[in-house]
C-alpha cells in the first residue's frame, strides 16, 4: 500500500537531524507534467536503495520556482515519511546549454579585445595631452630661428596629424566593437537566460526498519509556466462538416528544461487545497448592470485576482557582461549608448497575463505525444485535439458598415467540447480568410464561429438620387433619404442572410424621424436597428428599398449623415 503524504511543516529537531544521517543527492529527469493555465505541476519518479535506518533523500537541481506547500511524496511499503522540506541552493546554479556558453565565451573576448582598443586610444590621448602641454620652444628669455621654429612646427603638425588619425581609426574599430557585442547581447536576450539562478531542492528524511528498494515517486507544483489555447478553423465549403484544430500555446520560465515529457494540460487550480468548498450567491444580471463591473461583463481590474491585475511577470535580472565599473573613456558613439541602454533586462522573461472565463468543471487534455519546452519563456505549439463538427452556415451583412457579407458557423453541443475563449485562424476552401475569436461566455446552446469574408456573395448600398433631396416647409427643413440595397448570390447552393441597417433615433421632440419604405424590415425601436433575412437561390438576386425622412427646425443644425473619422497626412 502506497503513502501519499502531503506536508506543510517541517519537524524542526528532524531538519537538524538529518546532518548526522547518511544522505542520497538524487538527480533525475523530470517524467511528466500536467500544465495549468497559470502553473505546473511536475512529476520525478526514482528507485534508490535505503538501508536499515534513517536516510536523508535530496532531490537536487530542482526549479526555484516551486510552491512548498504543493509537494507531495509516495513510497512503498514499509516505508515511514519522517519530513519533507525544500530550499534553495545558491552553490549550484543552473546549467548553461553550450549555445550560451558559446554566446558568453564571445562576449567575453569581445570585452578583452574592447578593452585594448580602449587602453590604446588612452594611450593616443595622453600623448596628444604632453604635446599641447610643452608648446613652448627655447624658453621665455631665449628665442628660437626661424628655421627652428620650422622644423618644430612641422614636427607637431606631422605628429598631431598622426594621433588624430590612430584615434579615428580606434574610435572606429571600438565602435565595431560594441556593435557586435549589441548582437550578442541581443542573442543572449533572446534565450532569455536565467543567469546565476539558485536551484531548487527537496529533502525527504526516510525511515527503513530494513534494506530495501524504495520507489519515489515525487509531485510539486511550480509557478512561471502555462499555457493558452488557440484554435484553427477549417471548412471546404457551405454545407460540409467543419474541422476545430485544438492546440494550446504552452511555456516554461521555470529554470529547468522539461524534456521529451508525457503532458497533461488541464483548466483546474493547481494552488487547490484540502478544505472543503464553499458555494457563493449566483445572481444573474444583464451585462453592464452588475455591481462593480463593466459594460463589456468582464470583471474590472481592481475586481481581478492579483495575478492577473495587468500582471507582468518579469524574471531574470542580469547585468551586462561589461560589469558597471567598467570606464570606457568617454567614448561618446552611438552604438555603445544604444549598448548600455542593454544594462538590466529586468523584463528580458516577461510573460503578461489575461483573464479568461473557464467553465466550473475543470476540463483536462491527455497529449498523446511527448513534448519538450524549454525553460525559455517562449511559446511553444502542443497539439491538443481534432473536432469534426456539423454546422449550419449562415451569411451576415452590415453594408452601411462593411460591404462585405460574412460567413457564420453556427454549432450546437458545443458545451462537450471543453473550449476557452481564445484566438482561431480561420481557412475556407483551403484559403486562410483572416482571424476570428472562439468566445464560449454564452449561455446559448448555438456557439456562432465566424468564417470571415465571403467574396461570392456580393453587397451593394447605392443612393437613390431620384428620392433623395431637401426641402423647406415652413419653418421646418425636410431630408428625404432612400438607398437601394442589392445581395448578389453567386454560390452554386442556396444561402441564408441576415441584412442589418439602422435609423436614426431622435433625442428631441423637434426632430422627427419618419420611416417611409423598409421592404418588411423589422425595427428595433430601442436602438433603431432595422434587420431583414432573405434565403436567396444560387445565381439570384434579393433588391431592398429603404427610404426615411428626417425633418428638424430650419434654424437649426442636425448631423443627418452618420460619417467615419478617420486620420490624415496634413500639409
Amino acid at each position: 500500500m502506497k503513502k501519499n503524504i502531503f506536508y506543510f511543516l517541517v519537524i524542526p529537531f528532524l531538519g537538524f537531524s538529518q546532518i548526522q544521517n547518511p544522505e542520497q543527492r538524487i538527480e533525475t529527469p523530470i517524467k511528466a507534467v500536467t500544465l495549468y493555465l497559470d502553473g505546473a505541476e511536475v512529476n520525478q519518479q526514482k528507485q534508490i536503495n535505503l538501508n536499515a535506518g534513517i536516510t536523508s533523500v535530496v532531490f537536487t537541481n530542482l526549479s526555484s520556482k516551486l510552491i512548498p506547500k504543493s509537494i507531495q511524496v509516495n513510497v512503498g511499503e514499509n516505508i515511514s515519511v519522517l519530513s519533507v522540506s525544500e530550499k534553495l541552493n545558491f552553490l549550484s546554479l543552473n546549467a548553461e546549454s553550450a549555445k550560451v556558453k558559446q554566446l558568453k565565451d564571445s562576449l567575453k573576448t569581445n570585452q578583452y579585445k574592447t578593452q585594448q582598443l580602449v587602453y590604446d586610444k588612452e594611450a593616443y590621448d595622453k600623448e596628444k595631452e604632453l604635446l599641447a602641454k610643452n608648446n613652448s620652444i627655447g624658453g621665455q628669455e631665449k628665442g628660437v630661428s626661424i628655421a627652428e621654429l620650422k622644423l618644430a612646427a612641422d614636427f607637431y603638425r606631422s605628429r598631431i596629424k598622426e594621433i588624430n588619425g590612430e584615434i579615428l581609426k580606434l574610435d572606429t574599430k571600438i565602435n565595431d566593437m560594441y556593435v557586435v557585442a549589441n548582437h550578442l547581447q541581443s542573442e543572449l536576450d533572446e534565450l532569455n537566460i536565467n543567469e546565476n539562478k539558485p536551484t531548487g531542492e527537496i529533502i525527504i528524511l526516510l525511515q527503513s526498519d530494513t534494506k530495501v528498494a524504495a520507489n519515489i515517486d515525487l509531485k510539486y507544483v511550480v509557478s512561471d509556466a502555462g499555457w493558452a489555447p488557440y484554435y484553427e478553423l477549417k471548412a471546404e465549403d457551405i454545407g460540409k462538416p467543419i474541422t476545430l484544430v485544438y492546440r494550446a500555446r504552452a511555456f516554461n520560465n521555470t529554470g529547468v528544461n522539461w524534456s521529451d515529457v508525457k503532458l497533461k494540460l488541464s483548466t483546474s487550480d493547481p494552488t487547490r487545497n484540502a478544505s472543503k468548498p464553499l458555494i457563493a450567491p449566483w445572481f444573474l444580471n444583464f451585462n453592464g448592470d452588475v455591481f462593480g463591473g463593466n459594460s463589456n461583463g468582464y470583471l474590472s481590474n481592481s475586481n481581478k485576482p492579483a495575478q492577473y491585475q495587468q500582471s507582468q511577470i518579469s524574471s531574470g535580472n542580469l547585468e551586462n557582461q561589461f560589469g558597471t565599473k567598467q570606464q570606457l573613456n568617454e567614448v561618446e558613439l552611438k552604438s555603445y549608448n544604444d549598448y548600455k541602454k542593454k544594462g538590466k533586462r529586468e523584463d528580458a522573461n516577461k510573460v503578461v497575463y489575461e483573464e479568461v472565463q473557464v467553465s466550473e468543471l475543470s476540463a483536462e487534455f491527455e497529449i498523446k505525444k511527448a513534448y519538450t519546452i524549454p525553460a525559455d519563456a517562449k511559446p511553444y505549439i502542443v497539439e491538443v485535439t481534432t473536432y469534426s463538427l456539423n454546422a449550419t452556415f449562415k451569411h451576415f451583412s452590415i453594408p452601411k458598415v462593411e460591404k462585405d457579407a460574412f460567413l457564420l458557423a453556427r454549432i450546437t453541443g458545443w458545451e462537450d467540447l471543453d473550449l476557452i475563449e481564445g484566438p482561431a485562424n480561420v481557412y475556407f476552401a483551403g484559403t486562410f480568410v483572416g482571424q476570428s475569436y472562439v468566445n464560449p461566455r454564452s449561455v446559448n446552446d448555438t456557439l456562432d464561429l465566424s468564417f470571415g469574408r465571403d467574396s461570392k456573395v456580393i453587397v451593394t448600398r447605392t443612393k437613390i438620387k431620384d428620392f433623395n433631396n431637401e426641402k423647406v416647409l415652413g419653418n421646418n427643413r425636410k431630408i428625404v433619404y432612400s438607398y437601394e440595397m442589392i445581395i448578389k448570390n453567386n454560390r452554386k447552393n442556396a444561402i441564408n442572410i441576415d441584412l442589418e441597417d439602422q435609423l436614426p433615433i431622435s433625442q428631441n421632440s423637434e426632430i422627427v424621424v419618419d420611416a417611409v419604405e423598409l421592404s418588411k424590415g423589422l425595427v428595433y425601436k430601442d436602438d433603431g436597428k432595422v434587420s431583414w433575412k432573405f434565403l436567396i437561390p444560387p445565381g439570384e438576386s434579393q433588391k431592398v428599398i429603404y427610404t426615411y425622412t428626417i425633418k428638424y427646425p430650419k434654424n437649426r443644425i442636425v448631423e443627418t449623415e452618420k460619417k467615419l473619422r478617420k486620420v490624415r497626412a496634413m500639409y
